[in-house]
């Protein structure tokens, strides 16, 4: 069920941009709140159930003045989430990275948790340029924009830098394995 969720939350751009002058905007609306609603009963996961606060606001401000521009303002509204959640795990650790890190590393040594915590804080910065992105394509571009960028190009930017702290998470190992620097 999880699966069939995620993909509807990734396809929510496409639904939106097909759905422009076709369909009013409180249908898509209850279907974006509906998803977050399922997704986070499904997992009871509060950043899920946060998204499905904020989805329910965007859709009643959509229905309210029967605009589409609160159900493009959902990418930045996930960002925002998103940096809330990395952001407190920065005040009150273990962080997201320390916490996904221990699935399959329970006992991280100190310098690898050191690491972790950098590899939060650059998430969050991630997350506000997305969601500046996300908010700027929302406000002033073409829909067309709006859906390249939400709809596609985020996601490659999100693939690159997981891709990206991958590769450096390897050459940290690397370097922590032979002792020959602090990570």
């Amino acid at each position: 069920m999880k699966v069939v969720l995620t993909a509807a939350t990734v396809v929510y751009p496409l639904v939106v941009y097909l759905g422009f002058g076709r369909w009013n905007p409180v249908w898509i609306a209850l279907l974006l709140a509906g998803l977050m609603v399922l997704r986070a009963w499904s997992g009871r996961d509060p950043v899920w159930l946060a998204a499905a606060a904020g989805a329910a606001l965007l859709g009643a401000a959509a229905g309210l003045d029967g605009s589409y521009l609160p159900l493009k303002l959902y990418p930045l509204m996930v960002s925002a989430v998103l940096l809330a959640v990395f952001s407190f795990s920065l005040l009150r650790p273990p962080t997201v990275v320390e916490r996904i890190a221990r699935l399959g590393e329970p006992d991280l040594p100190p310098e690898a948790v050191a690491y972790t915590r950098k590899v939060t804080i650059a998430w969050c910065g991630f997350f506000v340029v997305n969601g500046g992105i996300s908010a700027a394509t929302a406000l002033w571009g073409s829909e067309q924009s709006w859906l390249l960028y939400n709809g596609l190009l985020s996601y490659v930017f999100i693939g690159l830098f997981f891709a990206g702290e991958w590769m450096l998470r390897r050459r940290v190992r690397a370097r922590l394995a032979t002792g020959s620097g602090h990570g």
